[in-house]
């Protein structure tokens, strides 16, 4: 799935281009339909076009476009979704589920295998976004936001990372990542973390996430940006899909990365390194 970094790197190759472009026409394929959320396939075929797109933001996962008249377009990727920016002329790909044809002869095409991206048109963005958390690289995802969020929870804070009620944006590949960089066992009761390892946890949430952002983004499966291209950043992940190889520590003295099943979800870690 498509996390922070990845998302936030599509949000600044589409800023660019589709800043004060006009949306000409929208076609939403067959066999797509739940793509349109708040609105009928067809209404949104109707109520997008015309609208100028004035900015393009971003909230955790999610993509946020306003629009000329008040209202915001917002996007999420979900699972395998993939939005391209290109030529009109350019042959639609196999899984194209999408298309949003611009005035200057540019479209915007989302590619989705699994068809669970959604896109709703709101007044509040916040309609779209129901009981979200700071976005994880904002100012209010702070070191005191975390603590009092993990400190209600008795879940592991493997877990805890992943409810977007949180830290908005973090997934399982970057929670994972967090957590070897901190030192964390992600089995560890989420509410049992004290303030200086809270603190060390904020810190490695920033680092992996600024870190995957500086590399576009982790394509581990079929995440690509605006342009088509693959990200870099999983090819230096510490332990996520590292399952069986040695642990990057020194101290660790070679000793295997563990894969578990934790709350349903695949997690990485060293139970070398990472402590409870």
């Amino acid at each position: 799935m498509p996390e922070l970094p990845e998302v936030e790197t599509i949000r600044r190759g589409l800023e660019p281009r589709i800043i004060g472009r006009t949306i000409e026409t929208v076609r939403i394929h067959a066999g797509a339909e739940r793509l349109a959320v708040t609105h009928s396939p067809r209404e949104l075929e109707e109520e997008l076009p015309g609208r100028r797109i004035e900015a393009l933001g971003r909230h955790g996962k999610y993509l946020i476009a306003a629009l000329d008249d008040g209202r915001s377009w917002v996007l999420h990727l979900r699972m395998t979704g993939v939005l391209l920016i290109g030529d009109r002329s350019a042959p639609s790909e196999r899984f194209e589920r999408a298309r949003v044809d611009l005035d200057d002869g540019c479209t915007l095409r989302l590619n989705d295998i699994r068809k669970f991206g959604t896109w709703h048109l709101v007044d509040d963005p916040a309609e779209a976004m129901p009981r979200i958390g700071p976005d994880a690289l904002s100012e209010e995802f702070s070191v005191r936001w975390l603590r009092d969020a993990l400190g209600r929870r008795t879940v592991a804070v493997k877990s805890a990372l992943l409810d977007q009620r949180v830290a908005a944006g973090v997934g399982n590949i970057y929670a994972d990542e967090a957590l070897w960089i901190a030192g964390i066992d992600p089995r560890t009761p989420a509410g049992s973390i004290g303030p200086r390892r809270v603190a060390r946890l904020h810190a490695a949430l920033l680092e992996t996430l600024r870190d995957g952002l500086a590399d576009g983004g982790s394509s581990f499966d079929e995440y690509r940006d605006a342009f088509g291209l693959t990200g870099g950043h999983h090819l230096r992940v510490h332990v996520f899909r590292r399952e069986g190889e040695p642990c990057e520590r020194a101290r660790c003295r070679g000793r295997e990365v563990r894969k578990i099943r934790l709350g349903g979800r695949a997690t990485h870690y060293c139970a070398s390194c990472q402590r409870s």
